[in-house]
This record gives C-alpha cells, structure tokens and sequence, in this order.
C-alpha cells in the first residue's frame, strides 16, 4: 500500500503520556490539551509546537488519523472493530479481543514487557507486536542509583567539604593523618558512607523500572532479590541474576530496599509498621515509585527510632511539599522533586519511536 487513504483509526490506553499522540496525530486533539503539553515541556523542550510538526511529519500520511483515548478494558473493547492500530499499557488484550478487530495490523505496547498482550493469537491473526524500551524508565532506574549512592557515599554532606573552615562549620574538626604512615583520603573523618558492591537489594515489583533496575544493580555486583505475586520462570530469574523470595525475607536481608509498584488501592502501605519493623537495622529505602507505597506515619516513627539508615524520596505524599514538613528534618534523607523521569526528552523521543514506527506498519 503506497499510502494511507483514509484516516487510520487508532486506539490508545488513556494516560498522561499516551495523550502525546492526538496532540501529534489527531487534529481534533483539543487547543487546551495542546498548550498544557507545551507548558509541561518547556523547560526542556522550548519549541514544542516545532517537535509537534516534526514528528507530524515523520509521520507521514498517518496524519491525520483518529486517536480514540479509552480510559477502560471495555471502552477499549468497544473501539476495537474499528481500530487499525491498538495502543496499551497495562490492558490486558486476548484473543477475543483481537477476533473482533478485524481491521487491526498493529498492537503497540508502551514499553517493553508483554505479558499482557496475547502474542500467540496477534501471530495467528498476522498482527504485528511492537515494544518500547521507554527512555523514561530508565532514566527512572539511572535516577534511583543516583539516589542510592548520594545515600552511600553521603553526598549531601560532603559536597563542598574540602577546607577546613567548611569541616568546623559542619561538625568535624581537621586533624592531619600522618601521612608517613597512612593514606590522607576523608580529611574531615565523615563516618558512616557505604559501598553498593556486595551489598543486598531488594525489589518490590519487577515490571518495566523494577527491571530496569535490576540490570543495574548487577553491573554493580549487588545481590539482587525482588518479590511479586507472580514470580518469573526459573530461566528468566537466571537470566536477570535475580531471586524471588517471601516479602519479609526480602525486607530482613536487604541493604537497599526500593519498592517499584503502580499506583492503586492495593498497592498502599505495602510498607507499613510491621513491615518496617522487619526491615534490617540500618538498611536505606529509595522510592522513585509513588509515595502511598510506604505509610507515612510508619516511615516517620522509623526514622525517628533510627532503624533506617537513609531514606531518599522522588515522590511526595504532598506535592509541593510544605516548608515545615518533618521529612525535611533528617539530615539522612535525601528528596527531589519528581525528577527520575527526567529530561523531558525521555518521553518526547519515546513517543517519536513509537509514532513513526506505528506510521511504517500502517503503511505510511
């Protein structure tokens, strides 16, 4: 087919992200939309509109389409006889689905695991799978070691602690190591930094990021373990270098705890008192997930007991946080404001790939 000859239709799982592609694809994408995009990517992407026209045009004659945003399994349903392309996330696509869209060539997964995409049955329908390694979560995974090794090697404290003016004013006093004898690294004597090599991490929820993470956490020669209700295949932990065990297992052995679940009902105070008090003595927590994750109150009294050695924090049970909010208190925690997904790039070249590769299916 040498071009689109009518409008392609294409449905979409709604998500704050997902609503990239009417806005590139889709003229009736409203002005309202369009301007908050712009306004959420300038700081990083001053010319939104040009990035827009772009890919637009990479795009080929997939513009225009109609992008259907469905925000349910059966709105998602409901569209599909007339779907020429399928974009999801987390919607589980089966067979029955796929027997009713009798249009469809293409079933886009933002991101990179399938499990929730029938792809025997896309197979048999001749309906290609595509994936996306999502830039934004790796950076999400980039950021949690960013995190992780502020924590270890104290980074907080010991940026800019290089005279001995700035030693006393933070509490340590200078005093030369004889240097005939012995080495003269940490001349202020800042106690308590830490090592990721050989230490215990510990992954709660191993989707897209938690995966992400693991990766990383082996190049450091971390010992990995993770839990979910579903665990892998013994191949694929072996691949991974990973280990599922049992909750408090995980908690009661691991250095680094970094919990990586969705957003849901279910998924509040996964780490709440009595999983706290099962968590090693001195262990660090870092939370890139969401916040709701970890009880608050829960998180406070360990902190104040001493229990934790570190806590670093993307996400915020109160965003923009208040000045007076006691988290800002610890000198052994460490919060950023949303920052793990950034730049805004991350998404825009994400949605660039999946864009133009929807294009090229099609026939565009």
């Amino acid at each position: 087919m040498a071009g689109v000859t009518q409008r392609s239709v294409i449905v979409v799982e709604d998500d704050p992200f997902t609503r990239l592609i009417p806005i590139v694809l889709d003229p009736a994408s409203s002005e309202e939309r369009r301007a908050a995009f712009a306004d959420f990517m300038a700081h990083d992407q001053p010319d939104f509109d040009g990035w827009v026209k772009r890919v637009r045009a990479a795009a080929g004659s997939l513009y225009p389409a109609e992008v259907r945003l469905v925000t349910s399994v059966a709105e998602m349903r409901a569209n599909l006889p007339d779907g020429d392309a399928l974009v999801v996330e987390s919607f589980q696509v089966g067979r029955d689905d796929l027997a009713a869209a009798k249009k469809l060539k293409v079933v886009q997964k933002f991101g990179a695991i399938l499990r929730n995409i029938d792809t025997a049955a896309c197979t048999e329908r001749g309906i290609k799978v595509r994936t996306l390694r999502r830039r934004a979560n790796i950076s999400c995974a980039e950021h949690a070691f960013g995190l992780m090794l502020a924590l270890a090697r104290r980074l907080e404290t010991v940026s800019g602690l290089v005279t001995p003016s700035r030693f006393a004013a933070a509490g340590f006093s200078y005093r030369p190591f004889d240097r005939r004898h012995t080495p003269g690294a940490n001349l202020p004597r800042v106690p308590g930094t830490r090592a990721l090599n050989g230490a215990t991490i510990g992954i709660i929820g191993l989707g897209e990021i938690g995966r992400e993470i693991a990766s990383r956490a082996v190049a450091f020669d971390m010992r990995v373990l993770y839990h979910q209700r579903t665990p892998l295949s013994a191949a694929e932990e072996r691949e991974l270098k990973i280990l599922h065990v049992p909750l408090p297992t995980l908690l009661a052995e691991s250095d680094w705890i970094v919990p990586q679940l969705p957003t849901m009902a279910a998924t509040r105070d996964v780490l709440g008192r009595a999983e706290l008090a099962r968590v090693k003595p001195g262990a660090c927590i870092v939370n890139v997930s969401n916040a709701p994750i970890i009880n608050r109150d829960a998180l406070l009294e360990a902190l104040r007991a001493g229990r934790l050695g570190g806590v670093a924090l993307d996400v915020h049970y109160a965003e923009p946080m208040a000045d007076d909010d006691p988290l800002l208190g610890f000198d052994n925690v460490i919060l950023t404001p949303r920052m793990a997904g950034s730049p805004r790039f991350n998404g825009l070249n994400d949605f660039e790939e999946l864009i133009t590769g929807l294009a090229r299916e099609l026939g565009a």
